[in-house]
């Protein structure tokens, strides 16, 4: 029986312990496919789930990581089979089921997409759930007639993992895209994926107005709380706003002016369980809609165990643009 390394979250009356440790694949959880795991990524919600700073981790102990690409060792289930490579976002991972912080895993194939064409489990990594939720939030953009001519699309959180997808994708689609950040450092970072301006997150975490001057054609917002609010009031009539995070909060401090005096749409973003032609249809258009040079240059190659020392900085939003974690 095949052993390898995982790192394993538990919890005891003392709190929550983190520690590397040696398992065999009998340990793993039920699923008809099994999978040598080369890549994984890091995510806010990896970050919550290894500090423990919110109830992310539901099934005790628990492999963190909700995302993983690798190359499938065994299959019962008729669309993959030994050698193929995969990739899979969410659907509990790291949450309920044993996720991609581990060289082995095992899950039901209904989960897996193959790794699309023109992309390497390094490309798909770099992309994670932050990417997949980028793709997801434009496509709903897109599905609700927000088009290039329609005006500028704001995105919060801009030099983050969704931010900095969302950009990329926006700017490549030939919108004009508007990015929000707390870190006036990355204007030029953010600039160099296609923004056309920066703006202070200041402007927008404040105490919102029922109604403000109309700027954005659409949005993508990960922060929720007073920053979506605001964003609400200020968006052009017919606009949408795709929300897929709460970074500042789960709050949501508004009214319904930009609703019934706009015509506003709220869409909300799930990444976790999409149903799968959703993430067919992003990971297809991730693969041809995605500069993929810019992908590259965002992101950074880390080992798989620097991720605990990672958690706090995604937390902390020290960590810019993309991680791809190495599983030797």
């Amino acid at each position: 029986m095949t052993a390898f390394d995982a790192l394993l979250i538990s919890k005891t009356e003392a709190g929550q312990t983190t520690e590397w440790t040696r398992l065999t694949e009998n340990e793993l959880m039920d699923g008809d496919v099994t999978v040598r795991v080369s890549h994984s990524t890091i995510n806010y919600k990896d970050g919550l789930a290894i500090t423990g700073q919110a109830p992310v981790v539901r099934r005790w102990p628990m492999i963190p990581g909700i995302d993983f690409a690798g190359t499938v060792t065994a299959s019962s289930h008729p669309d993959f089979r030994q050698g193929d490579e995969v990739l899979i976002n969410g659907w509990g991972l790291g949450e309920t089921h044993y996720g991609g912080y581990a060289q082995m895993a095992r899950v039901k194939g209904d989960w897996l997409l193959p790794v699309p064409a023109g992309l390497s489990r390094a490309d798909c990594m770099a992309l994670g759930t932050a990417g997949y939720t980028a793709m997801l939030c434009v496509i709903a953009l897109e599905k609700h007639a927000v088009t290039p001519q329609s005006g500028p699309i704001l995105v919060t959180g801009a030099a983050g993992g969704v931010g900095s997808v969302a950009v990329t994708l926006l700017a490549h689609l030939g919108y004009q895209v508007a990015a929000s950040t707390g870190r006036q450092e990355t204007a030029d970072y953010l600039r160099s994926l296609g923004a056309s301006e920066i703006l202070p997150r200041e402007e927008l975490s404040g105490k919102p107005r029922a109604l403000a001057k109309e700027r954005w054609a659409g949005a993508i917002d990960v922060a929720g709380s007073n920053t979506l609010a605001n964003v609400l009031s200020q968006m052009k009539y017919g606009g949408t706003v795709a929300a897929c995070g709460l970074a500042q909060g789960m709050d949501l401090n508004t009214n319904v002016a930009p609703f019934i005096l706009r015509s506003v749409t709220l869409a909300g973003v799930d990444s976790v369980m999409a149903p799968k032609p959703k993430r067919q249809e992003a990971w297809a258009r991730l693969a041809r809609d995605l500069d993929l040079a810019k992908l590259r240059a965002m992101t950074e190659t880390r080992p798989v165990r620097n991720a605990v020392a990672l958690a706090p900085e995604i937390l902390a939003g020290r960590v810019r643009g993309r991680i791809v974690l190495e599983i030797g």
